[in-house]
């Protein structure tokens, strides 16, 4: 788990020119995932793909970091009314963002060898102002 510190209050700061007051559930969950995009890129993932579709659903983002594929969910909350975004991937999720995973690794070539699946937690405050960006490496086993 990767949660930012002191030493990144400063990447943090550098997103907070992201705001989303009066957004709708969609265009909150895309401004999600460019913070957590621009977050990993921070960290130094190489994002690969965004938004990869198939019949089974959507992978936000697909990304490299040490020879690992590393597919991302994104989730992201304002206010904490409905819990934190973390705790919103359910087994139902768990077990799609697998078979997502599987379909992709199945269909793409030139791949790392390993893969593991990744959540980013990204919370909003009520005025639309990043207060927490986290990494959960290996969230789903």
């Amino acid at each position: 788990m990767i949660l930012y510190t002191n030493k990144d209050r400063l990447a943090l700061g550098q997103l907070s020119h992201y705001t989303g007051v009066d957004m709708k559930r969609k265009e909150l969950g895309a401004l999600g995932e460019n913070i957590a995009a621009e977050y990993l890129a921070r960290l130094g993932y190489v994002i690969r793909e965004r938004n990869f579709r198939s019949k089974e659903g959507e992978i936000d983002i697909i990304a490299e970091r040490d020879d690992f594929l590393v597919f991302v969910e994104v989730r992201t909350r304002r206010g904490s009314s409905f819990g934190t975004p973390e705790e919103s991937v359910n087994a139902k999720k768990k077990e799609k963002l697998i078979t997502l995973a599987q379909t992709y690794i199945e269909s793409h070539n030139d791949l790392p060898p390993s893969w593991r699946i990744d959540v980013v937690a990204v919370e909003l405050t009520r005025e639309g102002k990043v207060s927490r960006v986290e990494l959960i490496e290996n969230a789903i086993d």
